[in-house]
């Protein structure tokens, strides 16, 4: 897959190409059905796929301080976009100028000029250009105009519940990561950098890793996880029972994410890794003592074994 900063990397002779816009946070099941699709159409067509996306989230550049939590980082999405097949992912910078283009130039500029679009592909809800007033219909009417036909993709449901990135990130902060995955397509995950602790967890015989995470990640709602630990640097994926929150048995003030790799000896400090997060075990509590502590440590982790190996107790 080819990336590119912006519409204007398009190399010259470039021919026609299949285009969908979006975000694509998570590229979640709606995502990857409406990515798919123009995939396929490509295909069918002859032409190369185009993924539009931009950087940063527009919410960040129209309303400073608004910005969603991440539930995938670029390298990631940029790693899911391309397993779906797609030719090109280009990434348009997006500025406080660009988000005043009206859905006329956006389309003219970006879709036309440059990325000579013979079909959009967007899902059925989609809005464009300054203050979103584009919408399928209009992208529709300007495709008459200019020479390229649009297919609106419906929306993934399940049970009545659209599938959308906000639905996803209220799932994550409300620590049902079990939904979250029914709706990603495949578990939350979440990337960090090892970074030392306090060693409370070693003291007590259950040493932690202890993750450095992304400001604006989608950290899941404070409690006990299972969860898979995936390390960068040889591809390992270690079983962990994961905690989220502030160690309130200890006092604790600072919100971290700990994880305790079963069966596992070595030095993981410094290592990029992830957490792949099975299910939610239960909530933070505080223990009167040391000992009710390590007893709970020690089920937990029996739990997280049985999950990891049948599946989610919500299941």
């Amino acid at each position: 897959m080819q990336r590119w900063r912006g519409t204007q990397a398009a190399p010259g002779g470039w021919g026609r190409a299949v285009t969908t816009i979006g975000v694509f946070d998570g590229v979640h099941r709606g995502h990857q059905q409406i990515i798919g699709h123009a995939v396929k159409r490509a295909g069918e067509l002859g032409v190369r796929s185009v993924v539009v996306t931009f950087d940063p989230h527009p919410a960040e550049v129209v309303r400073p301080g608004s910005h969603p939590a991440v539930l995938t980082e670029p390298a990631r999405k940029a790693e899911l976009i391309e397993a779906l097949g797609v030719d090109v992912l280009c990434v348009i910078p997006f500025t406080a100028e660009y988000s005043r283009l009206e859905p006329e130039e956006f389309v003219h500029d970006a879709l036309v000029e440059h990325l000579h679009t013979a079909l959009v592909v967007v899902g059925e809800n989609f809005r464009f250009g300054h203050r979103q007033a584009g919408d399928v219909e209009l992208l529709t009417r300007l495709g008459r105009t200019f020479g390229f036909a649009v297919e609106g993709a419906p929306l993934v449901a399940d049970e009545g519940t659209v599938f959308s990135s906000t639905y996803i990130r209220s799932c994550v902060d409300a620590g049902d990561v079990v939904a979250a995955a029914r709706a990603l397509g495949r578990p939350h995950r979440l990337e960090g950098v090892v970074v030392r602790g306090d060693q409370r967890g070693r003291e007590l015989g259950f040493p932690t890793a202890n993750l450095l995470v992304p400001a604006r990640s989608a950290v899941p709602a404070d409690g006990i996880y299972a969860a898979w630990l995936n390390r960068d640097r040889d591809g390992a994926r270690l079983p962990a029972a994961v905690s989220i929150g502030t160690n309130p048995t200890f006092s604790g003030k600072e919100r971290r994410v700990e994880a305790f790799v079963l069966d596992f000896e070595g030095d993981l400090y410094g290592e990029r890794v992830s957490l792949d997060f099975a299910d939610r075990l239960r909530e933070q509590r505080v223990y009167q003592g040391i000992e009710p502590l390590i007893a709970q440590i020690a089920e937990d982790v029996e739990q997280t074994r049985d999950v990891l190996r049948n599946g989610p107790m919500q299941a």
